[in-house]
Protein backbone atom coordinates (compact mmCIF):
# COMPACT_ATOMS: atom_id res chain seq x y z
CA UNK A 1 0.00 0.00 0.00
CA UNK A 2 1.47 3.74 -1.13
CA UNK A 3 0.22 7.04 0.86
CA UNK A 4 0.31 10.11 -1.23
CA UNK A 5 -0.10 13.09 -0.16
CA UNK A 6 -2.42 15.42 -2.86
CA UNK A 7 -2.37 18.95 -2.56
CA UNK A 8 -5.27 20.53 -1.85
CA UNK A 9 -6.33 23.88 -1.57
CA UNK A 10 -10.23 24.08 -2.46
CA UNK A 11 -12.33 21.83 -0.25
CA UNK A 12 -15.20 22.41 -2.93
CA UNK A 13 -13.01 21.00 -5.75
CA UNK A 14 -11.71 18.05 -3.29
CA UNK A 15 -15.35 16.92 -2.36
CA UNK A 16 -16.15 17.43 -6.00
CA UNK A 17 -13.20 14.70 -7.37
CA UNK A 18 -13.20 12.13 -4.50
CA UNK A 19 -17.47 12.02 -4.45
CA UNK A 20 -18.27 12.63 -8.10
CA UNK A 21 -15.55 10.37 -9.77
CA UNK A 22 -17.33 7.87 -11.96
CA UNK A 23 -16.80 4.75 -9.51
CA UNK A 24 -16.41 6.51 -6.38
CA UNK A 25 -18.09 5.60 -3.64
CA UNK A 26 -18.54 7.62 -0.36
CA UNK A 27 -17.19 4.60 2.81
CA UNK A 28 -16.81 7.00 5.60
CA UNK A 29 -17.95 10.47 6.32
CA UNK A 30 -17.26 11.88 9.75
CA UNK A 31 -19.05 15.39 10.65
CA UNK A 32 -20.06 15.96 6.97
CA UNK A 33 -22.78 15.46 4.62
CA UNK A 34 -21.40 12.04 2.51
CA UNK A 35 -24.43 11.93 0.35
CA UNK A 36 -24.18 15.29 -1.60
CA UNK A 37 -20.26 16.49 -2.33
CA UNK A 38 -21.56 20.07 -3.03
CA UNK A 39 -23.08 19.75 1.14
CA UNK A 40 -19.90 17.94 2.06
CA UNK A 41 -17.46 20.76 0.88
CA UNK A 42 -19.98 23.30 2.78
CA UNK A 43 -19.56 21.50 6.27
CA UNK A 44 -15.81 21.88 5.88
CA UNK A 45 -15.86 24.55 5.26
CA UNK A 46 -17.78 26.38 7.95
CA UNK A 47 -15.56 24.43 10.27
CA UNK A 48 -12.47 26.23 8.78
CA UNK A 49 -13.29 29.56 9.55
CA UNK A 50 -13.49 28.88 12.88
CA UNK A 51 -9.88 29.02 12.53
CA UNK A 52 -9.73 31.67 8.66
CA UNK A 53 -5.30 32.17 9.36
CA UNK A 54 -5.21 28.65 8.48
CA UNK A 55 -4.43 28.60 5.04
CA UNK A 56 -4.10 24.83 4.35
CA UNK A 57 -6.73 23.38 6.10
CA UNK A 58 -7.99 20.73 3.12
CA UNK A 59 -5.58 17.60 3.99
CA UNK A 60 -6.27 15.15 0.69
CA UNK A 61 -3.95 11.61 0.35
CA UNK A 62 -4.62 8.58 -1.22
CA UNK A 63 -4.02 4.87 -0.39
CA UNK A 64 -3.41 2.89 -2.86
CA UNK A 65 -3.45 -0.48 -2.64
CA UNK A 66 -1.19 -3.26 -5.07
CA UNK A 67 -2.89 -4.15 -8.22
CA UNK A 68 -5.33 -6.63 -7.93
CA UNK A 69 -5.55 -6.87 -4.33
CA UNK A 70 -9.14 -6.24 -3.42
CA UNK A 71 -9.75 -6.06 0.57
CA UNK A 72 -12.90 -5.06 1.81
CA UNK A 73 -14.47 -2.00 2.72
CA UNK A 74 -14.69 -2.74 6.40
CA UNK A 75 -10.72 -3.23 5.67
CA UNK A 76 -10.48 -0.32 3.78
CA UNK A 77 -12.41 1.45 6.94
CA UNK A 78 -10.36 0.18 9.65
CA UNK A 79 -7.13 1.53 7.70
CA UNK A 80 -8.43 5.05 6.89
CA UNK A 81 -9.46 5.70 10.67
CA UNK A 82 -5.96 4.51 11.61
CA UNK A 83 -4.28 5.98 9.11
CA UNK A 84 -6.17 9.06 10.17
CA UNK A 85 -5.38 8.73 13.94
CA UNK A 86 -1.40 7.92 13.23
CA UNK A 87 -1.42 10.87 11.76
CA UNK A 88 -2.40 13.42 14.52
CA UNK A 89 -5.42 14.13 12.73
CA UNK A 90 -8.36 14.11 15.09
CA UNK A 91 -11.11 15.14 16.63
CA UNK A 92 -12.15 16.65 13.31
CA UNK A 93 -14.15 16.26 10.03
CA UNK A 94 -13.23 14.07 7.46
CA UNK A 95 -14.54 11.50 4.30
CA UNK A 96 -13.05 8.30 3.02
CA UNK A 97 -13.71 7.81 -0.61
CA UNK A 98 -13.21 4.61 -2.79
CA UNK A 99 -12.41 4.52 -6.17
CA UNK A 100 -12.13 1.75 -8.79
CA UNK A 101 -11.22 3.60 -11.81
CA UNK A 102 -7.86 2.62 -12.48
CA UNK A 103 -6.44 -1.29 -12.56
CA UNK A 104 -5.47 -0.77 -8.62
CA UNK A 105 -8.15 0.05 -6.06
CA UNK A 106 -7.18 3.01 -3.77
CA UNK A 107 -9.20 5.52 -1.78
CA UNK A 108 -9.10 9.22 -0.94
CA UNK A 109 -8.91 10.54 2.29
CA UNK A 110 -10.31 14.00 3.03
CA UNK A 111 -9.76 15.69 6.03
CA UNK A 112 -10.08 19.39 8.00
CA UNK A 113 -6.96 20.52 9.63
CA UNK A 114 -9.00 22.48 11.58
CA UNK A 115 -10.01 20.45 14.57
CA UNK A 116 -14.02 20.65 16.01
CA UNK A 117 -12.67 22.86 18.64
CA UNK A 118 -11.45 25.63 16.07
CA UNK A 119 -7.61 24.59 16.68
CA UNK A 120 -4.81 23.73 13.50
CA UNK A 121 -4.23 20.28 13.06
CA UNK A 122 0.00 19.72 12.65
CA UNK A 123 0.99 18.94 9.52
CA UNK A 124 4.78 18.70 9.43
CA UNK A 125 6.73 16.33 7.72
CA UNK A 126 2.86 14.99 6.75
CA UNK A 127 4.32 13.01 3.85
CA UNK A 128 6.88 11.49 5.11
CA UNK A 129 4.83 10.39 8.53
CA UNK A 130 2.18 9.08 6.17
CA UNK A 131 4.63 7.11 4.08
CA UNK A 132 6.17 5.10 6.91
CA UNK A 133 2.36 4.74 8.47
CA UNK A 134 1.08 3.07 5.36
CA UNK A 135 4.29 0.54 5.23
CA UNK A 136 3.46 -0.29 8.89
CA UNK A 137 -0.38 -0.90 8.03
CA UNK A 138 0.37 -3.19 5.20
CA UNK A 139 2.03 -5.20 7.13
CA UNK A 140 -0.39 -5.01 10.31
CA UNK A 141 -3.32 -6.13 7.36
CA UNK A 142 -0.47 -8.74 5.56
CA UNK A 143 -1.47 -6.18 1.90
CA UNK A 144 1.43 -6.57 -0.57
CA UNK A 145 4.26 -4.04 -0.43
CA UNK A 146 4.32 -2.10 -3.22
CA UNK A 147 8.75 -2.35 -3.65
CA UNK A 148 8.94 -3.61 -6.55
CA UNK A 149 8.22 -3.13 -10.05
CA UNK A 150 5.28 -5.19 -11.41
CA UNK A 151 6.27 -5.64 -15.00
CA UNK A 152 3.21 -8.33 -15.84
CA UNK A 153 1.04 -5.18 -14.70
CA UNK A 154 3.11 -2.62 -16.74
CA UNK A 155 2.00 -1.95 -20.24
CA UNK A 156 5.23 -0.95 -21.77
CA UNK A 157 3.57 0.28 -25.14
CA UNK A 158 1.81 3.19 -23.42
CA UNK A 159 4.78 4.29 -21.61
CA UNK A 160 7.21 7.49 -22.90
CA UNK A 161 10.36 6.42 -24.60
CA UNK A 162 12.17 7.37 -21.37
CA UNK A 163 10.18 5.38 -18.94
CA UNK A 164 10.54 2.69 -21.33
CA UNK A 165 13.89 2.88 -21.35
CA UNK A 166 13.84 2.66 -17.78
CA UNK A 167 12.15 -0.45 -17.14
CA UNK A 168 14.29 -2.14 -20.20
CA UNK A 169 17.74 -1.30 -17.84
CA UNK A 170 15.32 -2.41 -14.71
CA UNK A 171 14.61 -5.66 -16.96
CA UNK A 172 18.26 -6.29 -17.90
CA UNK A 173 19.69 -6.04 -14.08
CA UNK A 174 17.13 -8.16 -12.68
CA UNK A 175 17.97 -10.62 -15.09
CA UNK A 176 21.43 -10.77 -15.11
CA UNK A 177 22.39 -9.23 -11.65
CA UNK A 178 21.40 -12.80 -9.85
CA UNK A 179 24.68 -14.67 -12.18
CA UNK A 180 27.13 -12.02 -11.93
CA UNK A 181 29.83 -12.50 -9.40
CA UNK A 182 31.33 -8.95 -10.29
CA UNK A 183 29.97 -5.37 -11.18
CA UNK A 184 32.82 -6.00 -14.66
CA UNK A 185 30.54 -9.01 -15.45
CA UNK A 186 27.31 -7.01 -14.67
CA UNK A 187 29.01 -3.96 -17.67
CA UNK A 188 29.70 -6.33 -19.73
CA UNK A 189 26.10 -8.12 -20.20
CA UNK A 190 24.38 -5.29 -20.14
CA UNK A 191 27.05 -4.12 -22.45
CA UNK A 192 25.12 -6.72 -24.76
CA UNK A 193 21.71 -5.12 -24.35
CA UNK A 194 23.23 -1.97 -25.60
CA UNK A 195 22.99 -0.48 -21.98
CA UNK A 196 26.42 1.66 -21.06
CA UNK A 197 27.39 1.40 -17.10
CA UNK A 198 28.97 4.77 -16.30
CA UNK A 199 30.42 5.48 -12.73
CA UNK A 200 30.64 8.78 -10.48
CA UNK A 201 33.86 9.19 -8.57
CA UNK A 202 34.40 10.66 -5.52
CA UNK A 203 36.64 13.79 -5.86
CA UNK A 204 39.51 13.27 -8.19
CA UNK A 205 39.97 9.79 -6.39
CA UNK A 206 39.37 6.16 -8.05
CA UNK A 207 36.75 5.31 -5.42
CA UNK A 208 33.28 5.04 -7.03
CA UNK A 209 30.46 6.18 -5.54
CA UNK A 210 27.66 6.33 -7.42
CA UNK A 211 26.61 4.47 -10.72
CA UNK A 212 24.63 5.41 -13.97
CA UNK A 213 23.24 3.53 -16.85
CA UNK A 214 23.28 4.87 -19.58
CA UNK A 215 21.13 3.28 -22.83
CA UNK A 216 20.66 5.27 -26.05
CA UNK A 217 20.36 8.99 -25.53
CA UNK A 218 18.68 8.49 -21.97
CA UNK A 219 20.86 7.99 -18.88
CA UNK A 220 19.54 7.38 -15.07
CA UNK A 221 20.97 7.05 -11.93
CA UNK A 222 20.89 3.79 -10.54
CA UNK A 223 18.54 4.77 -8.08
CA UNK A 224 16.28 5.73 -10.06
CA UNK A 225 15.65 2.65 -11.92
CA UNK A 226 15.44 1.15 -8.47
CA UNK A 227 16.27 1.66 -5.36
CA UNK A 228 17.72 -1.43 -4.85
CA UNK A 229 20.08 -0.45 -7.51
CA UNK A 230 21.57 2.63 -6.53
CA UNK A 231 25.78 1.68 -5.87
CA UNK A 232 25.68 -0.01 -2.62
CA UNK A 233 22.75 -1.91 -3.61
Amino acid sequence: MISKPVPANSFYHTCRYIANKQGAEILLAEGVRGHDYKLMATDFEMQQQLRPAKAQACFHSILSFYPGENPSDEMMKEIAKKYLAELGITNTQYAVSKHTDKTHLHMHIVANMVNNNGRSINDSWIGLRGKKIAQRLTQEYKLIPALQKNLVLTNMEALSQTEANKYRIYIAIAENLPRCKSMKELEEKLLTLGIETQYKYKGQSQERQGVSFKIGDTCFKGSQVDRKFSFPG
